[in-house]
């Protein structure tokens, strides 16, 4: 006699490989990678989690499609009103400093792609992603003037570094609202873009809190 708890509407397999990958990028998103699991993600689908590794039959796969799916839905370089590269990437700064669920999910990542490949291999493909879009940008920047000769890769690196320096105090428990911290990355970025002191600070974030919705957008490709 079937369980009640796992009886479902039977879905085609794209679409339960999507709604799997909807959850775990949730769960990694509200508690950290650490808490993907088969169990975890199959009790937040409402399925056995013998059918979530039919999916994914190691269980770090889906831990790397996870993160890959929420970093795509927190950390995508959106384009802007502005078609200005300093207001972009003013924005940009803005956006990826505004939310801590992001940096804890790149800590989680780092921590675990010591021991896991699937999630290495993850990380270097995510930093690569938002590695390219900065150099664009930043040679957006320069063609139309608006950004010295600077080195486009080298300015990028920097900014990313910025970022992750910054996100390593994602986890404290208590508040740091000094200066120099509020605005480290925008500091840095204006040293490596060459620009004068101020040019990249932006007095709020512009991030608005992810939904569901922001990993079902990625989910159909992974």
């Amino acid at each position: 006699m079937s369980n009640p708890e796992f009886t479902r509407a039977r879905k085609s397999p794209a679409a339960r490989r999507a709604e799997i990958v909807d959850a775990a990028a949730a769960i990694a998103v509200e508690s950290g990678l650490e808490t993907v699991t088969l169990r975890s993600v199959a009790s937040s689908v409402g399925v056995r989690p013998g059918l979530i590794s039919h999916y994914f039959r190691a269980a770090e796969d889906l831990v790397a499609t996870a993160f890959r799916v929420a970093v795509q839905g927190l950390r995508r370089f959106e384009p802007t009103a502005s078609t200005c590269a300093v207001d972009q990437l003013r924005a940009i700064i803005a956006d990826q400093c505004a939310d801590t669920r992001l940096s804890a999910l790149w800590l989680s990542a780092r921590h675990l792609s010591r021991r896991s490949a699937a999630i290495a291999m993850a990380l270097e493909e995510m930093e690569e992603a938002d590695r390219q879009e900065l150099i664009d940008l930043i040679e957006r920047g320069k063609a139309t003037g608006e950004l010295s000769d600077v080195d486009p890769v080298g300015a990028s690196v920097r900014i990313l570094m910025a970022l992750d320096a910054r996100g390593a105090y994602a986890n404290n428990a208590l508040p740091f609202d000094h200066d120099a911290y509020a605005h480290f990355v925008s500091d840095v970025a204006e040293w490596a873009l060459d620009l004068p002191p101020g040019t990249l600070r932006s007095p709020e974030p512009t991030r608005s809190a992810a939904s569901l919705s922001d990993f079902q957008l990625w989910s159909q490709g992974q």
